[in-house]
């Protein structure tokens, strides 16, 4: 019920599923949906526009992860860059760094490292200064 906010999350569909018995060693390429309740020893990459990557609190990955959308109530060991969305649910365990545009945290995530915010790169080149110029007007020529 709340006027004029609108979700800028999309909405993927969940296609692929690594269960709760599985180990996987090696990286992950993905489309679209997936969902991880067992543990990944390698990245896990989504390819495509509207990828969303979900993890149980079971869920865990060693590597770095690099997706669109991000919901995790599970253990990440590495670096994580969501370029919309990421939502750290109450277990949510990260060791690394945490690379995001849009960031939920509910209480009890916990994040061991930096949180970087990456704006829009088109908005952020527009309105710096080129290297040179900035050192030219620093000098006064």
């Amino acid at each position: 019920m709340f006027f004029g906010k609108k979700n800028t999350r999309q909405n993927s569909q969940i296609d692929s599923l690594i269960g709760s018995g599985t180990e996987i060693h090696g990286d992950v390429h993905f489309k679209d949906g997936l969902h991880i309740d067992g543990v990944v020893k390698g990245n896990v990459v989504a390819e495509g526009d509207t990828s969303m990557l979900t993890m149980s609190e079971e869920g865990r990955i060693e590597g770095e992860v690099r997706v669109h959308n991000l919901v995790l109530n599970g253990e990440v060991r590495g670096d994580v860059h969501a370029s919309e969305h990421i939502e750290l649910a109450p277990a949510a365990r990260v060791t690394g760094n945490v690379y995001y545009n849009l960031i939920e945290m509910a209480m009890g995530a916990e994040v061991n490292g930096n949180l970087v915010h990456k704006a829009d790169t088109s908005a952020s080149t527009a309105t710096s200064l080129p290297e040179t110029d900035a050192g030219l007007a620093a000098d006064g020529g």
